[in-house]
């Protein structure tokens, strides 16, 4: 996730770390030569008589432009989804763990609700791993005993397997009198929107837009700003290379944008920073059990990306 501060509005239009530039620069360099090639070859095609009206790339940019805002719109509300969901997974682990604080009638230090705590911890580490396609085995090791460790490292589903570990214990502090069945009820409920946070993500994860419809745009997209020089010839003539650049720039870079934007889950520079989440994850649950030494806060890099 880019995160800058604000910029003045002319430094904003030199700006380079965190635009998509940087991904798109080779593409608009083929584009500048197949522009200055196009100047060039004006004089042949003027004897060949050749010419090419701007009427058709005018309507097809309209057409496509609107195009671009759907797919553009359809990413964002998956970017946007993505991150409600996590932030009500942080609110609901919040309330689980101050629920068995308060309802148990058990402190902060209490080593049980340590146990809790450590199960929510890696629950959130574990989806990060899940969503990311990452090994998770750090995070086993230092949040969860080896046998359930062990169990998680060759589960399909582990972050299910850790909900069900804090229904246990839900379970146990009931069995023992410490939760009243009104009261387990409402932890249970709130197991129940983990699981429900946890499903929304597996399901962004796993339902893309749909491949033609990307393909589509794509495909649109370049063979218009392939075509766009010549078009360009008879109304701009030398300023064809310019024109031609700026306006691939804002097709090529929109196609771009929600092309990072469609998987949310990622570890391109705008997808969401789950790296620095967990930590938050764990920085919030931990201070709730009273620990003393909390990790740092994760910051931006020197290109002002949160991972």
């Amino acid at each position: 996730m880019i995160i800058r501060p604000k910029l003045h509005w002319l430094s904003f239009v030199f700006v380079w770390n965190g635009s998509v530039l940087r991904n798109i620069l080779m593409r608009l360099l083929l584009n500048l030569v197949l522009s200055v090639a196009a100047v060039l070859c004006m004089p042949q095609f003027v004897a060949w008589g050749l010419h090419m009206s701007t009427a058709p790339f005018s309507l097809i940019g309209i057409a496509l432009a609107i195009f671009l805002g759907f797919r553009n719109n359809a990413s964002y509300d998956r970017f946007w989804e993505a991150r409600k969901l996590w932030g009500m997974l942080l609110v609901s682990s919040r309330c689980l763990l101050r629920q068995a604080q308060t309802l148990t009638g058990r402190g902060s230090d209490d080593p049980v609700v340590g146990e809790l705590a450590s199960l929510l911890i890696a629950f959130a580490y574990m989806l990060k791993h899940q969503l990311r396609h990452t090994s998770p085995e750090a995070t086993l090791a230092r949040w969860v005993p080896p046998e359930l460790a062990r169990r998680l490292s060759t589960a399909q589903y582990p972050c299910v397997l850790l909900l069900r570990e804090m229904g246990r214990w839900v379970q146990a502090q009931h069995q023992t009198g410490r939760l009243t069945d009104i009261r387990m009820q409402a932890m249970d409920a709130t197991l129940n929107e983990l699981t429900t946070y946890h499903g929304g993500c597996e399901r962004i994860a796993s339902t893309p837009i749909p491949y033609a419809y990307s393909v589509l745009l794509h495909r649109t997209v370049y063979v218009y700003c392939t075509l766009l020089p010549f078009s360009l010839l008879d109304s701009v003539g030398v300023l064809t290379p310019l024109i031609s650049v700026f306006i691939s720039y804002a097709f090529i870079a929109l196609d771009a944008i929600a092309s990072e934007l469609e998987e949310p889950f990622g570890t391109e520079p705008n997808d969401l920073a789950l790296d620095a989440m967990c930590v938050t994850f764990e920085r919030t649950l931990q201070e709730m059990n009273d620990v003393a030494e909390l990790p740092a806060a994760m910051v931006p890099n020197e290109r002002y990306v949160l991972t």
